[in-house]
């Protein structure tokens, strides 16, 4: 397992663990980020990186994509 913030642009994932606290947790799963989801890196500016998750875009800093774990 790698954190999120390892993926190149371009690279559909999988969410293998989630950390961190319980609201951060749900907050992320509010998103749409939970276990044994798929999801594509689609741009990474300066470690902060744009996914798309569903059908929606999300921007995570490099703090909660190392708290996702791939």
């Amino acid at each position: 397992m790698m954190p999120l913030s390892m993926a190149k642009a371009g690279e559909i994932v999988v969410i293998r663990k989630i950390t961190g606290k319980d609201e951060v947790r749900q907050h992320l799963a509010e998103l749409g980020l939970v276990v044994d989801e798929s999801v594509k890196v689609v741009n990474d500016v300066g470690g902060n990186l744009i996914i798309r998750v569903k059908d929606s875009r999300v921007a995570l800093d490099r703090t909660m994509a190392n708290r996702i774990m791939i």
